[in-house]
């Protein structure tokens, strides 16, 4: 494939930034970044003008520096809820990506972040809290708070049903159940029968 050197006029992610000279496909730079303006050939006269785009390149990378270091700073103090469905068991259904983050934190809190500076190391699985990292600059890291809710109502355990039979307990203490006649017990009933008997003799 034909190859061209082309000096790029404005920054291009994956490609390079202003003032750059890359080396692109020669349909790549003659259908579409020549005619959208985000790129010059190269030639004596265009090399005149890196200068000016280096300089224009210093003055956006100034500006997104600043910007991004105050995204940090806001973006440390909030704490971001993603619902997801989960079964019975609180496993859930699918996962939380780095898409699914950048969507909620425009719809929450109106704030674009390209998903592809939020860094997940996997996809999440699990409800409960997490903290994520920010690469909002190259310069410039950020961790936001995540708590992953479930939309699945938690279902109440069934209540116990109460037992209705007389306690044996009053007030706290314990009643002891009359003692079963032992081997020792029953000679003394029996002496005191002899007696009775005998003093109805007399």
């Amino acid at each position: 494939m034909a190859k061209t050197e082309v000096i790029l006029t404005h920054n291009i992610v994956g490609l390079g930034g202003e003032s750059d000279q890359v080396k692109v496909a020669s349909g790549y730079a003659r259908n579409y970044l020549i005619p959208q303006h985000l790129a010059i050939p190269v030639t004596q006269s265009n090399k005149r003008q890196m200068e000016s785009l280096k300089q224009r390149r210093a003055e956006r990378e100034a500006h997104e520096f600043n910007a991004m270091t105050e995204l940090s700073k806001a973006l440390s103090k909030l704490v971001l809820i993603v619902k997801v469905k989960t079964g019975e068991d609180g496993k859930m259904f699918g996962t939380v990506t780095a898409g699914m983050l950048a969507d909620e934190l425009k719809h929450q809190f109106d704030i674009t972040l390209d998903k592809r500076k939020i860094h997940l190391a996997e996809p999440l699985r699990h409800i409960g809290e997490h903290e994520v990292e920010l690469n909002l600059h190259h310069d410039v890291k950020a961790s936001l708070k995540l708590r992953v809710d479930s939309t699945t109502p938690i279902v109440a355990p069934a209540p116990v049903a109460e037992d209705k039979r007389p306690h044996s307990e009053k007030r706290g203490k314990h009643v002891e159940a009359p003692k079963a006649e032992t081997a020792e017990t029953k000679p003394k009933a029996e002496k005191k029968v002899k007696v009775e008997k005998k003093a109805k003799a007399e």
